[in-house]
C-alpha cells in the first residue's frame, strides 16, 4: 500500500500523527501548502501539517496547486488540505477525507466552528471518498459525538480525530463499502472576518456559542470602548440593560445583550497575550462602559 497523505492545517497534522504512530499506516509522501507570512509579525511559517512530516521524518512536498501533477501512490489521505482537488488527482486513486461533520450536513470549510456556532448539540466525524461535488462523495464510516455545553471548537477538534483517524486507517486498508449520503445538505462557509464580530443585540446563548465556535484558534472579536478585544471564552448570564451596555463586577466583565447577558472570561487586547478578564479589568484606567 502505497498512501499520500494531503493535509495543511493543524487538524490535518493531527490526524497525520494518529495514522503514522497508532494504526502503522505507511505514509510515502506528505503533500501540504507553501509555507506562508503568519502570526503578528507576518514572518513566514512552514504549515502545521508539514512540521509533523519532518518530526515523523516523511517525505514532504509543498506545492501550491497539486491537481495538476499528483504524487504516486495506491490511495490518498485528506484532511484539512485547503485546495479543492480536480482531475487528474481526483480519480488518480481513490481519495479518503476526513470531514467533523455529520455529512451531508456542514459540508464545506468549516463544519466545526459553524456547528458549535450555530448551537448544535451533536456533530460526528465522516470518511468519505472525494468526487467532483464538495464533500458529496460516498461515506466509508461515520461516528457521532455530542457537543457539551461547555465544549468549544477545539475540544469537538479533538474528539473528531480520536473517532474518525481509525475510521480513515480502515478505509486506506481497504476494508470499507461507500454508501450514499441521505438528507438535505448544510454549508459551512469558510470563516469570514464579519463572522468573527459579536452582535451585542442577539441572545446571550448565542453569543457564547460563537465564542466557543471560534476558540481556541480564531477568537471573537469586539470592541470595548473604542479598543480592540478579542474574546476567548465567555459564559451567559442573567442580566438586563442596553444591549452592549459593559460593567465590572467584582471582577468580572459583563456586558448585556438582547436576552440576559454575557461574563467575559478571557480575553486578548491587541498585541497583547492573552488574560482572564479580572486581569484585563485591573489594568484599565477607567470602568469599562461600552462594547460595540
Amino acid at each position: 500500500m502505497r498512501v499520500a497523505f494531503f493535509g495543511t492545517s493543524a487538524f490535518g497534522a493531527g490526524a497525520l500523527e494518529r495514522l503514522v504512530r497508532d494504526h502503522g499506516i505507511p505514509i510515502d509522501v506528505v503533500v501540504s501548502q507553501p509555507d506562508r507570512p503568519a502570526g503578528r509579525g507576518r514572518r513566514t511559517q512552514a504549515p502545521p501539517v508539514a512540521v509533523a512530516a519532518n518530526a515523523l521524518g516523511l517525505p514532504l512536498v509543498q506545492v501550491e496547486r497539486v491537481s495538476a501533477d499528483p504524487p504516486a501512490a495506491g490511495a490518498g489521505a485528506v484532511v484539512a488540505f485547503g485546495q479543492i482537488l480536480k482531475p487528474p488527482l481526483l480519480g488518480a486513486y481513490p481519495l479518503f477525507n476526513l470531514h467533523p461533520s455529520l455529512l451531508p450536513r456542514w459540508r464545506g470549510a468549516a463544519p466545526i466552528e459553524r456547528a458549535v456556532m450555530a448551537g448544535d448539540t451533536e456533530t460526528g466525524v465522516a470518511v468519505i471518498e472525494l468526487v467532483a461535488e464538495l464533500d458529496a462523495g460516498p461515506i466509508h464510516g461515520l461516528e457521532r459525538f455530542p457537543i457539551g455545553p461547555e465544549d468549544d471548537a477545539g475540544a469537538v477538534s479533538e474528539r473528531a480525530l480520536d473517532l474518525g483517524v481509525p475510521l480513515l486507517a480502515a478505509a486506506l486498508r481497504g476494508e470499507t463499502a461507500g454508501r450514499e449520503q441521505e438528507g438535505e445538505p448544510t454549508y459551512a462557509a469558510r470563516i469570514a472576518p464579519a463572522d468573527r464580530r459579536i452582535d451585542w443585540s442577539r441572545p446571550a446563548a448565542a453569543i457564547v456559542n460563537l465564542v466557543r465556535g471560534l476558540s481556541p484558534h480564531i477568537g471573537a472579536r469586539t470592541e470595548l470602548d473604542g479598543v480592540p478585544l478579542t474574546v476567548w471564552r465567555a459564559r451567559a448570564t442573567a442580566g438586563g440593560g442596553e444591549p452592549g451596555t459593559a460593567a465590572a463586577d467584582g471582577g468580572e466583565l459583563r456586558i448585556a445583550c438582547a436576552a440576559g447577558a454575557v461574563c467575559v472570561l478571557e480575553v486578548q487586547p491587541a498585541g497583547k497575550r492573552r488574560m482572564t478578564a479580572g486581569e484585563y479589568l485591573r489594568g484599565l484606567r477607567s470602568p469599562p462602559a461600552r462594547a460595540s
